[in-house]
C-alpha cells in the first residue's frame, strides 16, 4: 500500500459515497487508475465494505454497556464455541479477546433497561462456556476515532 492508496482510504473513510470520478479528480488520478486501486483494496480486504453510520439514539437504541465475560475454562474449544455464538448476537457491537482479569470485553447496545435485562439474562449468560458476566453502563461516548488515523 503506497501513499496514494492511503489518500484514497482517507477520503473514502470520510465519504464512502464519493464517486470514482470525484475521487480521481481530487487525487489527480485517471478514473480507471483510481478504480483499479479501489478494486485492489476491496479484493485484498483492506476495504471491508461500505455503509451508513447511524445515530443509535435516533433509532431507539439508547443504552450502551461495556460487558466483561470470564469463561469457565481456557480451552480452545470453549474460546471457539463462545466466539461463534457471540457473533450471532445482534446487540453486540464489538467483542474483544483480552488479556487481564476477563477473557472477553464486549460493547453491547439495548433499547432500555428492560431490553438490557433481557439481553443479559437470556442471551449473554447463556453463551457457551460463560462463567461470569459483569457490565458497566456507558454514560457518554467521548471519543470515536472514525476515520482511522492513516496519515499520522
Amino acid at each position: 500500500m503506497d501513499s496514494i492508496d492511503r489518500r484514497i482510504l482517507s477520503v473514502l473513510q470520510r465519504d464512502g459515497r464519493t464517486t470514482n470520478a470525484a475521487l480521481a479528480a481530487r487525487l489527480g488520478l485517471s478514473e480507471s487508475a483510481c478504480l483499479r486501486r479501489i478494486r485492489r483494496l476491496e479484493t485484498s480486504g483492506v476495504i471491508r465494505g461500505y455503509g451508513a453510520r447511524l445515530d443509535a439514539g435516533a433509532v431507539g437504541l439508547t443504552v450502551r454497556v461495556l460487558v466483561r465475560i470470564t469463561l469457565r475454562s481456557q480451552t480452545d474449544r470453549d474460546f471457539s464455541a463462545f466466539e461463534r455464538a457471540v457473533q450471532a448476537v445482534p446487540n453486540v457491537l464489538d467483542c474483544f479477546l483480552t488479556t487481564g482479569q476477563w477473557d472477553y470485553e464486549l460493547i453491547a447496545i439495548a433499547r432500555d433497561a428492560a431490553d438490557l435485562e433481557r439481553l443479559h439474562s437470556t442471551v449473554l449468560t447463556k453463551l457457551p462456556a460463560v462463567a461470569r458476566v459483569e457490565s458497566s453502563f456507558v454514560l457518554r461516548h467521548v471519543v470515536r476515532q472514525v476515520p482511522l488515523p492513516l496519515d499520522r
